[in-house]
C-alpha cells in the first residue's frame, strides 16, 4: 500500500499515462490512503454497448477493492461536483473524457477552443479550492502522430494545456506506465 504521511488536507494530485496503462487502479489504491471514503466522480458516457461494458468492469473493479465510493455520473458538470463534494476524498476518472464530452458538444461552435478554455479554468479552481484531497485521473495524448483531423488536433492541444495547468497545481504528479506508477514533481527539474 502507499504511505499513510500522505493523509494530508487538501493534497491534489494527478495521475496521468496511456490507454491501458493501469491509471485508475493506482488512483482508487491511492485516494483510499487519503480519506475513509470517497466521491468517484465519473466523467465517461455510454454512446454503445461497448462502451457500457468498459464501465460496468469500472464499477465491478471499484466494488471488488472493498473501498467504500458514492458515484456521481458527471460528464459536464466537474468543477462544480468538486466544489459541493462533501467526501473526504475525491476521485475524478477521467480528464480526457470530460474534455471530449465538452468537444463534441461544442465542435460546432465557432470559439470551441475559447469556450473549452473557459470549462478548464473552472476545473483548475476548483481543484485549487478544494479542502479535501482530489486525485484526477488524464490521459497522455501528446506523444504520438499529430492528428490529422482539425477536431483531433483541437483536443490533443486542449488535453496538453489541460494537464499542464493542473499539474502546476498538484502536489504530486503520477505518471502510470505499465502498471507502474512514478511520482514525477519531486524529480522535476526547476529554474
Amino acid at each position: 500500500m502507499y504511505a499513510k504521511e500522505n493523509r494530508t488536507a487538501g493534497r491534489k494530485v494527478l495521475v496521468t499515462g496511456g490507454a491501458r496503462s493501469g491509471k485508475s487502479s493506482f488512483a482508487e489504491r491511492y485516494a483510499a490512503t487519503l480519506g475513509e471514503n470517497g466521491l468517484y466522480i465519473a466523467t465517461a458516457q455510454a454512446y454503445d454497448e461497448e462502451m457500457e461494458e468498459r464501465i460496468a468492469l469500472h464499477r465491478r473493479d471499484r466494488e471488488l477493492r472493498g473501498y467504500l465510493w458514492s458515484t456521481a455520473e458527471t460528464p459536464y458538470g466537474l468543477a462544480e461536483a468538486i466544489r459541493k463534494a462533501q467526501a473526504p476524498v475525491v476521485l475524478v476518472d477521467c480528464l480526457t473524457l470530460w474534455l471530449s464530452n465538452w468537444l463534441l458538444r461544442l465542435e460546432s461552435e465557432q470559439e470551441a477552443a475559447r469556450l473549452l478554455e473557459e470549462q478548464v479554468d473552472e476545473l483548475v479552481e476548483a481543484f485549487r479550492a478544494a479542502r479535501q484531497p482530489v486525485v484526477l485521473v488524464t490521459n497522455e495524448v501528446g506523444s504520438g502522430l499529430v492528428p490529422e483531423y482539425k477536431l483531433g488536433r483541437l483536443f490533443r492541444d486542449a488535453s496538453g494545456r489541460m494537464n499542464q495547468r493542473l499539474a502546476q497545481e498538484a502536489d504530486q504528479l503520477f505518471l502510470v506506465t505499465a502498471g507502474v506508477p512514478v511520482e514525477l514533481k519531486s524529480r522535476a527539474f526547476s529554474f
